[in-house]
Parts: structure tokens; sequence; C-alpha cells
């Protein structure tokens, strides 16, 4: 195993294999990005940001990014090979492919990065992960996929967050109260489609829980560019109840179960609790004196 992988899969032993795998390969993305510029003109955020630099207790599969200014004409691929060295330091050989959106989210430019060593070969360089990756079919790839909004809603905060592995490196972030509100965005407006998404409960009740206050002046912006709302605390209040009494909670568990450790916290979910949780919110704008 390379000397600098170490750590990571140690880190994530107790974790579901693949799941710790794809993290392993964002945190070296995220050094790759650093390496480049690339927070220069971006911050981090969405729950791969909460779950990388703040602990929260779920796995999180894309890594989203918000430029700070808009820029239509933001070029992602410059900072592939940035990645691509990053990696393949660590012996770890892969692809970066780009992916055009064609649904209301055409400002994002999106791409997927690819594990291009299959996991059986991971197992022979990793002599520490034989007994992990037992059960792990030939052939697999990991997938990570990242996105950078280049006409992002503003009026949000930034603040820089260290991380210690594979070295130590700085990542530009919103800060929690506007990561808050692009959650409660996707919480208020998410198309369901077939099933709701509840990742997004998940993240919600843990702010709750951390009782970070909400950013509703970033929240309305998001809802105005988005959606073509002008809401107010009312209409907010109005909106999420609705949401939170209509879903069907045995679906918003059954999203979740794949990416947290201890699915009995999932016990005490229904949608009750999460009216009551919608009670708690408290806004940042309040709390300012």
């Amino acid at each position: 195993m390379p000397l600098l992988l170490r750590p990571f899969i140690l880190k994530s032993l107790g974790a579901n294999l693949i799941n710790a795998l794809k993290e392993v390969f964002q945190e070296i993305a995220l050094l790759g990005l650093y390496q480049g510029g690339f927070f220069e003109k971006a911050a981090f955020y969405g729950g791969t940001a909460l779950r990388i630099l703040h602990g929260l207790p779920r796995f999180s599969e894309d890594l989203d990014f918000t430029l700070l200014e808009k820029n239509s004409d933001f070029n992602l691929e410059r900072y592939f090979d940035f990645i691509i060295d990053e990696l393949e330091t660590l012996g770890i050989k892969i692809e970066i492919a780009k992916k055009e959106k064609k649904d209301f989210a055409s400002d994002i430019a999106s791409a997927f990065l690819k594990n291009g060593t299959a996991i059986h070969t991971l197992k022979i360089e990793a002599n520490n992960l034989e007994n992990i990756l037992n059960g792990v079919h030939s052939g697999k790839k990991l997938k990570i996929k990242f996105e950078v909004d280049v006409n992002p809603p503003l009026k949000f905060q930034t603040e820089s967050k260290t991380l210690l592995l594979p070295k130590t490196f700085n990542v530009i972030t919103m800060t929690l109260p506007n990561l808050y509100a692009g959650k409660m965005h996707a919480v208020l407006c998410r198309k369901w489609a077939s099933r709701v998404k509840g990742r997004d409960w998940y993240d919600f009740e843990w702010y709750i829980r951390h009782q970070i206050p909400l950013d509703f002046t970033h929240l309305a912006e998001r809802a105005l560019q988005f959606n073509g709302e002008d809401i107010t605390r009312n209409s907010f209040f109005e909106k999420l109840k609705e949401r939170l009494s209509a879903a069907d909670i045995n679906q918003v568990k059954e999203d979740v179960l794949p990416f947290v450790r201890n699915t009995r916290e999932l016990d005490i979910w229904s949608n009750d609790y999460f009216l009551k949780l919608a009670d708690m919110i408290k806004f940042e704008e309040d709390c300012i004196e």
C-alpha cells in the first residue's frame, strides 16, 4: 500500500469498503484542485463538504462546488491534470470524462472522475486490505461525479478549512449557515420524481442537532434564482412543513440507509419528528447582535 494512502484506509476501516475508497479519492481530488489554484475561484459545498470538513456521519457521493463569482466561461478541464497527478502519485490510474448536463442546472459544469484501476488490482497493491476486499468482484470501478455551478446564486460567505491528508492543504468552503441554506433549498425544492431524497432529511437533522443557524438571505437568493420564488420566512415554513408532512417516511429512510453506519439512528424518524425539527430552526440574521 502506498505510504500516503494508508492513513486514509485506516481511518475508514469501519465504513463500507466502496464508500471508504470513494472518500479517499474525493479527498485526493480536493488536494489536486488546491494545487491547481481552483479554490481561488470556487468554494466547496454540499453534503460531501459537510462530511469531509465537519464530520457529517454519512457518506456523500458527489463533489459540489460553486464559483465565487458568476463566470459562464469557466473551464473546469484546466484543473483535470492536477487531479490526475495527485492520484497517479499514489499509483492510482484514472480517467476523467466530461458530462454535459441537460436539465435545469445547465449552468453546472460536470465531469466524472473514474478509477481506471479495478479494485481487485488495488487489493494486490494494498496488502493490508485483503480481508476487507474479499467479495468485491474483479473489474469493478469507482466513479466520483464533481460539479461546478458557474452561475451561482450569491450572497453567501466562505471560510478556509484545513485538511491534513495526504498532506496539509486548505479548502475554501461556504460557512455552515450557508451550507445549511443550500440544504434547505434542496429539501424545499428538489423534484422528488418517484423517490424523495432522504439524504437531504438526514443533513437537515444534523444541522438542527448541531444548532447551526440558517442563513435565510442566501436561501432566499437560491429560491429566487432557481425557482423564481420570492420567499418569506412565513412562506418558507409553510412550504417546508407541507413537504415534511407529505413525504413517505419509509422511502425517506430507504434512500439514506446505504450511506449511514448506524441505521438505528433512523428509528425515531417520522413525519411528526421532522415537523418538530422544523420548529427548531433558528436564523443567522436573528443571532447577529
